[in-house]
């Protein structure tokens, strides 16, 4: 067999490394798109106002009408030794400086030593014929765990 000229093993050599080239920047160029789809796609990073919750009687509320305002989130319950001096003291903060954009939004919880075992409508009938709260109180939920409602897994993962 005879030898290959040179000038053929030159060129057989610089196509390769071309070929070599385009295929070592189409690789780059598919991880960049791959690594700027993931940062677009990424989901925005919400705040706290842009969650919806229920009222006391099942109906969607959103917490953007809260913007703007000073709010002081609550998971409160009916039957703890603390109930009476916790409402009281949130219905003066409340009352207080509700006039200067401030308000309590209180969600009633039973996951703490089941202190809270009534229905959502029964709390909010307790805690307004009881202490007077003029404040939002809201659905029943849970705050810990995998049915933790949405708001507050926002607040835990975020304080």
């Amino acid at each position: 067999m005879e030898p290959l000229p040179a000038t053929y093993s030159l060129k057989s050599s610089v196509r390769k490394a071309r070929v070599c080239a385009v295929f070592l920047s189409m690789v780059l160029g598919t991880a960049v798109l791959c690594l700027l789809q993931l940062r677009v796609l990424k989901p925005k990073m919400k705040d706290f106002y842009s969650f919806e919750v229920k009222d006391s009687r099942g109906r969607i509320v959103s917490l953007e009408k809260y913007r703007g305002k000073a709010t002081l989130v609550v998971n409160v319950a009916s039957y703890c030794r603390h109930t009476d001096k916790n409402y009281i003291s949130l219905q003066e903060l409340h009352r207080e400086f509700g006039p200067s954009h401030f308000t309590v939004l209180a969600f009633p919880c039973n996951q703490f030593g089941e202190s809270e075992p009534s229905s959502s409508q029964e709390i909010e009938s307790f805690v307004k014929g009881n202490y007077g709260v003029t404040f939002p109180v809201f659905h029943k939920i849970k705050v810990l765990g995998s049915e933790a409602e949405p708001a507050f897994k926002f607040l835990i993962g975020n304080s």
